[in-house]
């Protein structure tokens, strides 16, 4: 079994979330080898975004202990998730990861919308730079009574030695529901919905200001999306294609010319 000789886990809900400490303690008992690096504040949202914050062209670096994981190197960073998955790359944390884990995110990230997700960015990146990433979200739901990061973090563990024995630049994204109990729900292959699970629209608009409104996504999903899925009480795994060209055809056949210059003899 090809297995990773070094696991990078990051997130976006920062260094004190306890999501990271729970994948990376899975990770660990399941005899790999990890650094965790995230960043030291909460970085939601920030997509794939390799932002951060500079003295005099340095980013600040502080090497952290976390409880429960004795011997883990830990870092928290004056940046976004996906500028931590590009340095680890380069080496800024050791030797490069084989394996970019990003999670367990409060909030499941599903459909289309995940192209904001910092998470998902994280694992893009990894995937970007020649490696693989897995994003790994808990369906906690706005006020969950309970978090059971545990199962999220048995589910990414177990999907370790499928994704290793994909190419490298292959990429996951792992949604798991916010259940307990001894039975793991069960993996299912996915498409990304057309939308979130929650939608935002424009409330309202002053001179100097805008006032955005958040609620549940009224749309029916397809029934082999991530979105219908994880509802169903499954665990979607959708694979993510980091970016390249997409085919078409007409770019190559009747790209116009820029307006005012003429047409080459012949076209």
């Amino acid at each position: 079994m090809n297995q990773p000789r070094m696991v990078l886990i990051t997130n976006d809900d920062g260094i004190a979330s306890p999501g990271l400490h729970t994948l990376a303690a899975g990770v660990v008992a399941a005899g790999l080898k990890v650094t965790v690096a995230a960043p030291v504040t909460e970085a939601s949202g920030s997509s794939a975004s390799i932002t951060a914050v500079e003295n005099e062209g340095r980013i600040r670096i502080e090497q952290r202990e976390l409880e429960g994981l004795d011997g883990v190197e830990a870092y928290a960073v004056h940046g976004a998730p996906g500028f931590i998955s590009m340095i680890a790359t380069h080496g800024a944390f050791g030797d490069p990861p084989d394996l970019v884990l990003s999670g367990i995110n409060r909030g499941a990230n599903v459909g289309q919308a995940i192209l904001h997700s910092g998470t998902v960015g994280a694992a893009l990146t990894a995937g970007v730079n020649g490696g693989r990433g897995m994003a790994v979200s808990l369906d906690t739901g706005m006020d969950p009574a309970h978090f059971h990061w545990d199962m999220a973090a048995r589910l990414a563990t177990g999907l370790i030695p499928f994704l290793m024995e994909q190419a490298p630049g292959t990429v996951l994204n792992l949604n798991v529901p916010n259940t307990g109990g001894p039975a793991l729900p069960e993996y299912r292959p996915a498409t990304l919905a057309r939308f979130g699970i929650v939608q935002t629209t424009l409330a309202e608009r002053g001179q100097q200001h805008v006032r955005l409104s958040i609620a549940d996504t009224k749309e029916t999903p397809d029934p082999d999306s991530d979105f219908a899925l994880l509802a169903a009480g499954f665990a979607p795994v959708t694979a993510l294609q980091a970016v390249t060209g997409a085919p078409l055809p007409a770019l190559h056949h009747s790209l116009p010319q820029p307006p005012g210059v003429p047409e080459a003899p012949g076209v």
